[in-house]
């Protein structure tokens, strides 16, 4: 089965010409199906769809197809399955994250969409799955001609009303360049040990993002700790995954973070139940991080709930995502950011940039197609301090693209630590020459006494006063 689907995707446009032929054959069947009955029918033609499409595209009978969108690959075969991939995560030979015998369904669905009509895969985010549909035929609702899940809604504008910025949001539109970091939450229920942990960023940053369930491992909430940073005077940014709440309570979480004076909001897909410490959690995955964008910008801009119900007060946030320029496909990289500017991004934080020629090409693409004027890009840095602890994470934090040598100069130097801080400052200096970046997004896990130094020796906040 999985050999077939692979042929499948690699003769895409052998596919869409069949769909094609589908197509008139269900507009001439229409009246017939409609005379038998559609309710009737249901459970046969469902059991045809399921194992035709079954045997040629390892179908998951998600109820709204969307191979024509996807390049003739399925995206419920993602282990998180992401309607808008590829994830940060991506192997350098672009197998999966999660499972390594198998090529990252985006990998494959960039590949097939190639081939087809339009070849390419389209701008437009796809929307995420409505699971009372799973199991029915899609035939069928064509047929019918019922609603499909209705497509995200767009470029919908954004006016912050008049003090509702949040200060990192204020500081972008001011043409800041802007220093972000990040605290992972304590295994801990005591406000003080969140506080012990971030003496290190006073006044040396803008903003603090706040993990949720980093490496899916619980720690305390990130809603709670952007609250107990807000209150001792940080600007906090919550991320929000996907993994481990559906979008009833995703909804729920982001209104009560804006009832409580929490305004930036990092969305993000989330790392693989896989990778932590509890394997038999269950994984939710009901949106990924392009459908979780379009949902709260709708919270906020609309007024609505996803299921079109209205609210009476509407929250401020300032919506931000990842993107990671370095792993493949390199070439849909841009792609993906745009859908994450279309759903509602404001901001974006990367991974971790150790090759600024990879990012000079990655800000190219992104300049050509204008997505640095629609969105704050800030780029994500971050010291080394050993060759060896550059090697492990290079095998084994997913998504990091580490080149030889910055390895060998690590290797070769007398003071490692000492060196990771000054190669850190030379990739500052280096990407604050490149056109469209907004600011950096430093990240030092268990080096947090090292983010002083770095921005000092950078002088990223030369120009202005000490931030708070």
């Amino acid at each position: 089965m999985y050999a077939l689907r692979r042929w499948s995707v690699r003769r895409a446009g052998l596919m869409e010409a069949a769909y094609r032929v589908l197509d008139r054959v269900l507009d001439a069947v229409r009246p017939v199906v409609r005379f038998v009955g559609y309710d009737r029918l249901e459970r046969p033609v469902a059991f045809v769809e399921r194992h035709a499409k079954g045997l040629l595209f390892d179908c998951r009978m998600c109820g709204a197809c969307s191979l024509s969108a996807t390049g003739m690959a399925c995206p419920m075969n993602c282990p998180k399955p992401m309607r808008n991939g590829p994830c940060g995560g991506v192997r350098p030979d672009g197998t999966c994250e999660v499972d390594a015998s198998m090529p990252c369904v985006w990998v494959e669905a960039w590949r097939g969409a190639s081939k087809m009509k339009a070849g390419a895969l389209p701008t437009a985010p796809n929307p995420p799955v409505e699971h009372h549909y799973a199991g029915r035929s899609s035939w069928l609702r064509v047929l019918r001609q019922e609603a499909w899940p209705a497509p995200l809604v767009t470029e919908a504008p954004h006016a912050p009303q008049s003090g509702s910025q949040s200060r990192l949001e204020a500081l972008l539109d001011d043409k800041v360049f802007v220093v972000t970091s990040e605290c992972s939450p304590p295994d801990s229920a005591d406000p003080a040990d969140v506080l012990a942990r971030v003496g290190h960023y006073e006044g040396w940053v803008d903003a603090l993002n706040v993990t949720d369930a980093p490496g899916a491992h619980c720690h305390m909430s990130s809603l709670g700790v952007s609250l107990i940073l807000q209150r001792a005077g940080f600007e906090a940014v919550m991320q929000m995954t996907c993994r481990d709440r559906n979008r009833i309570a995703i909804q729920g979480d982001i209104l009560a973070a804006a009832a409580l004076g929490v305004r930036n909001l990092l969305c993000l897909t989330g790392d693989a139940i896989g990778n932590g410490d509890d394997p038999g959690a269950k994984p939710v995955f009901d949106l990924d991080a392009v459908s979780l964008l379009d949902t709260a910008r709708r919270l906020r801009d609309d007024g609505l709930y996803r299921s079109g119900r209205k609210l009476t007060g509407r929250p401020h946030l300032f919506l931000g995502a990842v993107d990671n320029p370095f792993v493949p496909p390199h070439d849909l990289r841009p792609l993906r950011l745009g859908r994450k500017i279309a759903a509602g991004a404001r901001f974006v934080q990367t991974q971790y940039c150790f090759d600024v020629a990879m990012l000079a090409r990655y800000m190219a693409s992104v300049r050509a197609e204008g997505l640095h004027e629609r969105c704050h890009i800030l780029v994500g840095v971050g010291p080394l301090v050993s060759a060896r602890s550059a090697r492990w994470m290079r095998a084994h934090v997913p998504g990091v693209h580490i080149p030889d040598e910055v390895v060998a100069r690590l290797e070769s130097a007398r003071d490692p630590e000492d060196e990771g801080v000054r190669q850190c400052v030379e990739t500052i200096e280096a990407i604050r020459a490149i056109e469209g970046v907004s600011g950096i997004h430093l990240m030092a896990p268990k080096r947090e006494h090292l983010i002083g130094a770095i921005v000092s020796r950078s002088r990223v906040l030369a120009d202005r006063p000490r931030a708070s």
